[in-house]
């Protein structure tokens, strides 16, 4: 018997767009270890400065993502992400050129991290925003399955490679790595020939941007399932933030561990993202869609075995990885679930401005959540932060635990979604 390929297998542009997202993807895995290593090990970055690092890149989403958002719904998504690509590319190529150069200094890093952050609001919101309009929504969940795979992939053999070549030939050249992969993305993206047909509202060219960026809002707070969401996300990223800002200064100050070692953590525990991917969609139909993602959640408590981490490698490095394993591995099953209910109940005419306030919301604690871990660092020191920061991780799932999303248990339409917000303000009406 031959293998039948079915499902997204047979959708040649949602493959491109895959393809696309992979290679960038594992590009950017290189930069994720190499940025930081950049400022640790050749800028000899402090705490504070790690933190700021850390922040700018992050900014732009608390301070452009409902902008995007509008843009997004106005206009066609795809030249969107390519754009977005072309220009994050050509960005980082300017670290291993400075490096080259010998003009390399940590503003230059804020600067195109800074950079880097904007292009990446843009794609990011409307890379969610266009998955519904390319697969059909029952598709959705494989879609964001198969995305997920792909970034586990990356993550699993990224830091890896990417502790090797910063070994091998430093961090700002392996940097050059990912801003290959960003053209090559965009090619790839630009080869979809789907046409996008964008649902036009009869309001849309009478209200003004406030009045949009005002409905993304609306959409976002006035949902109990949607605002759930956006408050365990947003509490879980300002917290662990916190943490991770000061996690390479732990692993490379405190446990002296070398690149590679560093990488190898990085590497083995993303195997937890792969399971997790796989794992997503079968919890659903065993446990139900609420309850997976509440039980995923609960999942932050483990973040506790980051700052008991001491003593030699060979005691350090395996607690490491276990922690990092288990956090990928819920973190991608609550990821895939949450983002595939965002886009399922959801208008198409609204994709672009709800995933723009989701951003701003869950990725605008980013900032906040670096700053203040890279304070915290210099003032309580680094094991110390780490233990604030898993203590407010652990308690995150509360959200979604006292709200509608643990009652749900399958997927609903954006009908049954109203229903709950009305069912939701009646209850509110009459206690």
């Amino acid at each position: 018997m031959h293998a039948k390929f079915t499902g997204l297998w047979r959708h040649p542009d949602f493959l491109k767009l895959w393809s696309g997202e992979t290679i960038s993807l594992f590009g950017s895995q290189v930069t994720l270890l190499g940025l930081p290593l950049t400022a640790v090990l050749l800028l000899k970055a402090t705490p504070a400065e790690m933190g700021l690092l850390a922040a700018v890149e992050f900014l732009p989403f608390l301070v452009l993502s409902l902008f995007a958002g509008v843009w997004v719904d106005r206009l066609y998504r795809r030249p969107i992400l390519i754009l977005a690509n072309i220009g994050r590319g050509l960005l980082l190529g300017l670290v291993p050129l400075a490096y080259f150069f010998n003009a390399l200094s940590i503003e230059l890093l804020y600067g195109v991290a800074l950079l880097t952050g904007v292009l990446t609001v843009f794609f990011d919101v409307a890379y969610q925003s266009y998955l519904p309009a390319l697969v059909e929504r029952d598709h959705l969940v494989e879609g964001n399955g198969k995305l997920e795979i792909s970034s586990s992939v990356a993550q699993i053999t990224g830091p890896g490679v990417a502790g090797a070549l910063v070994q091998l030939v430093t961090a700002p050249v392996a940097i050059l790595l990912d801003a290959v992969s960003f053209l090559v993305s965009a090619f790839l993206i630009s080869l979809i020939k789907k046409p996008e047909v964008k649902e036009i509202h009869p309001t849309t060219h009478k209200s003004n941007i406030w009045q949009e960026i005002g409905e993304g809002l609306q959409v976002v707070f006035g949902n109990p399932i949607l605002r759930s969401i956006a408050a365990c996300t947003g509490t879980t990223n300002l917290f662990s933030n916190m943490l991770f800002v000061v996690f390479t200064l732990f692993m490379v100050n405190e446990l002296h561990l070398e690149p590679i070692f560093i990488g190898i953590i990085f590497a083995v525990g993303s195997v937890g993202s792969l399971l997790g991917a796989f794992l997503a969609g079968w919890l659903v139909r065993r446990i139900g869609l609420g309850m997976t993602i509440v039980g995923s959640a609960c999942f932050g408590f483990i973040h506790f075995l980051l700052p008991l981490a001491s003593g030699t490698w060979q005691m350090s490095v395996p607690l490491l990885i276990g922690c990092m394993f288990i956090t990928n591995l819920t973190r991608t099953v609550y990821n895939i679930n949450q983002v595939s209910l965002r886009q399922a109940i959801t208008p198409d005419r609204l994709q672009g401005r709800m995933n723009a306030s989701m951003r701003f919301v869950v990725w605008g604690t980013i900032p906040v959540g670096s700053l203040v871990g890279g304070f915290l660092g210099e003032v309580v020191g680094l094991r110390t932060t780490l233990w604030i920061g898993a203590t407010g991780i652990s308690l995150a799932f509360l959200w979604v635990f006292f709200s509608p999303v643990r009652r749900l248990r399958e997927q609903p339409g954006p009908a049954q979604a109203d229903a709950s917000k009305a069912e939701s303000d009646l209850l509110a009406s009459n206690s």
